[in-house]
């Protein structure tokens, strides 16, 4: 019989779950629809520094939409985050985890109205969540929006809303321009009524890569006006409006450092995680995602991340009378964290080593795309500190505005900043991945760096997860 959930897949491998992500055909992870390049990546990473850039971030994210009378009882329980100051026109970096501590992904939460919130991010959260208000007995309404396919094949392709964002230092001009008039001054994470023409829409005062930036949304049928009076607004003020395509786009939390893809700690553990992996069906993200990297363990369990390992243990609501998880980060919380979140700063000399070998003769190193080799679905690049693993790099790419190759990952939490370790680069083995050419693996050294490595990033963002690490 055909398998219909995660966890008949689990059961057919023997309980070879790494194995089965590590050899997946997913292929390559795609920012949908997005163009690739506007005028090409390298402009468009310097925007975010120098003039204003413009992210259409319409189609890459899934958007739930939650309401009803235990609206915010039920979200609050599903995740880490206290709700007590979370007011209307309030957005939170919204985080749940597995009864056993691992995160699950995490999503930018706004509050609408008293009984309606809406979340943006990755599938694992969007997808928990749903299958939590199933399980539970919850007095909630979803509405799901998917991201949009990551290759549609010349369909067309419509949302819920659109959703832009503008930022960088000469960001304010266009605001004001786009306004008809200055805005009002927005605190960090805090949601603002602003004009766009004449639409009136909503803004949440934000910005990925620390430059000040605004993020608008609204619905999609007006995309195309918002677009083009943003557009117009630019060129009335006088700014260089860079417009990113999905290339550079992605790159942009290297400077800032959110680790995007975290593996979801849901492949193991019982009771209510059980029945999850039993509830997700074969082409969910978790089943048919994969693992790249050099670091092969036989433990899934290997892979996952805890709150505090990624500098979100400012965020957990101990007050809280319970949440899922609370048991297990106190547990952490007393033993203390074992692992810390930083940036890796890729040698220069060992890059140019590896891509001099894709011109020679014989087996290559794994090539090194740019600006982001983003092969896998989750990755996990061994980080040695002589023949001792010390560190995990997840999340890579190269930023023309440092003039480097960086990642971010984590560490024991022993390893200082500036210290000079080795990543282990490429796959060990064949797998079945079809992003993946025959190469041989080689060593990288990595300096450890702060998080966010972007001075930007560090000096001018809110007291916030980036800032709390550095």
């Amino acid at each position: 019989m055909a398998n219909t959930s995660l966890q008949d897949i689990i059961d057919e491998k023997g309980g070879d779950i790494v194995g089965h992500l590590r050899d997946s055909k997913i292929g390559m992870y795609v920012y949908p629809v997005v163009a690739p390049e506007f005028s090409n990546w390298r402009v468009e990473q310097e925007a975010w520094r120098k003039s204003a850039v413009l992210f259409d971030q319409s189609h890459h994210m899934d958007e739930l939409i939650v309401e009803g009378p235990q609206a915010e009882e039920f979200l609050a329980y599903h995740g880490i985050n206290a709700f007590g100051n979370f007011n209307l026109n309030r957005a939170k970096h919204y985080v749940p985890v597995t009864p056993a501590g691992h995160v699950i992904g995490d999503h930018i939460i706004f509050r609408e109205r008293e009984d309606k919130f809406i979340l943006v991010g990755r599938a694992p959260v969007s997808n928990w969540l749903m299958f939590a208000a199933s399980y539970g007995s919850w007095n909630v309404r979803i509405r799901h929006d998917p991201r949009s396919p990551s290759r549609p094949e010349g369909e067309r392709v419509l949302r819920e809303h659109y959703r832009f964002q503008i930022q960088g230092p000469d960001a304010g001009a266009i605001f004001e321009k786009m306004n008809g008039g200055p805005i009002p001054d927005i605190k960090f994470f805090h949601v603002e009524w602003i004009n766009i023409g004449s639409k009136k829409v909503q803004a949440l005062r934000h910005g990925m890569s620390g430059a000040p930036g605004l993020e608008v949304w609204g619905p999609y049928k007006d995309k195309d006006y918002i677009h083009s009076t943003i557009l117009q607004a630019a060129r009335d003020a006088g700014v260089n409006l860079v417009q990113c395509g999905s290339r550079a786009y992605s790159t942009n939390t290297l400077e800032s450092g959110w680790i995007p893809s975290p593996l979801p700690g849901i492949y193991t553990g019982g009771d209510m995680v059980a029945e999850y992996r039993k509830w997700l069906g074969v082409e969910a993200y978790e089943a048919a995602g994969s693992i790249g990297g050099s670091y092969v363990s036989d433990n899934i369990e290997d892979y996952y991340v805890n709150p505090f390992e990624l500098g979100y243990d400012f965020y957990i609501g101990w007050k809280k009378a319970d949440f899922i998880g609370k048991a297990a980060l106190e547990k952490i919380k007393a033993e203390g964290p074992k692992r810390k979140k930083v940036t890796f700063e890729w040698n220069k000399e060992d890059v140019l080593k590896v891509i001099a070998s894709n011109f020679e003769e014989g087996i290559p190193y794994k090539w090194i795309d740019f600006p982001q080799p983003n092969y896998a679905s989750s990755s996990a690049d061994m980080v040695m500190n002589g023949d001792k693993m010390v560190g995990m790099s997840m999340f890579n790419g190269y930023s023309y505005n440092e003039r480097c190759l960086l990642s971010l990952g984590v560490v024991d939490t022993s390893v200082q900043v500036g210290d000079v370790l080795t990543l282990k680069w490429g796959e060990p083995e064949p797998t079945g991945k079809t992003s993946t050419e025959t190469h041989q693996q080689t060593e990288i050294r990595v300096r450890v760096s702060p998080t966010p490595y972007s001075s930007e990033a560090r000096e001018n963002y809110a007291d916030s997860w980036r800032t709390k690490g550095s």
